[in-house]
C-alpha cells in the first residue's frame, strides 16, 4: 500500500501495516483478492486450467506426449523446480522424435499472460492471434495454469462490461 495510506492506518491504531511496493498490477498478477467495480469480472487466472501437463527440460518427449494424451491435452508446459515457465510444447512439438529431450524440442520464450487480464480481453487476443491456449503466470514467472480459448470465449460472452485493456502489444504502425 502507499506510504501515505500506511501512515494513516498506523495513526488509526492498526499495528500490522505493510507497505506493498510492487504495485497494484503485481498484486493482481499474484492472484490476490481485489475490490471495486471490476473485481467481479472473470479473469484469466481464475479461468485457467490447473491440471495442465508440466515437464522438465531433461524429460523425454515420448513420455511427455503420452502423459499429455492420457490427460486430454495437446499442450505441455516446461517448468523448472520452482514452477517457473521455461517453454511450451504445443501439438507440433509433441509430435517430434519421442527420444528427444524436451529442451531440444520445446518452444522457448513463449508468451505468457497475467492472471488479472479479463477473459474478454484474453478471448479477443486469442481469437485475433489464433491461439488455442495460453500459459498464465505470476509476475515472477510461476505457472498458474493454461487458459483454453474455448473456455475464455465462453466466459467472455457473459462479461461484456469488462473491457479495460490490460494486454499491451507493440503497434508496428506507431514506429513508422
Amino acid at each position: 500500500m502507499a506510504p501515505r495510506a500506511a501512515a494513516r492506518l498506523e495513526s488509526l491504531g492498526f499495528d500490522r501495516v505493510h507497505e506493498y511496493r510492487a504495485g497494484k498490477l503485481d498484486w493482481l498478477a499474484a492472484g490476490l483478492p481485489a475490490e471495486g467495480e471490476n473485481s467481479n469480472c472473470p479473469r484469466a487466472g481464475e479461468a485457467s486450467r490447473k491440471d495442465v501437463v508440466v515437464c522438465g527440460l531433461k524429460d523425454r518427449l515420448g513420455d511427455v506426449r503420452e502423459r499429455a494424451r492420457q490427460a486430454g491435452w495437446d499442450v505441455a508446459v516446461v517448468v523448472d523446480e520452482e514452477h517457473i515457465v521455461l517453454g511450451l510444447m504445443r501439438s507440433k512439438q509433441l509430435e517430434m522424435d519421442p527420444n528427444l529431450a524436451i529442451e531440444l524440442a520445446m518452444r522457448p520464450g513463449s508468451s505468457t499472460f497475467r492472471p488479472y487480464v479479463s477473459t474478454k480481453e484474453m478471448a479477443d487476443f486469442m481469437v485475433e492471434h489464433d491461439l488455442d491456449s495460453a500459459p498464465i503466470t505470476t509476475s515472477d514467472g510461476k505457472l498458474v495454469g493454461v487458459l483454453l480459448k474455448s473456455d475464455t470465449v465462453r466466459l467472455a460472452a457473459d462479461a461484456t462490461a469488462c473491457t479495460r485493456k490490460l494486454i499491451i502489444t507493440a503497434d508496428p504502425a506507431a514506429d513508422a
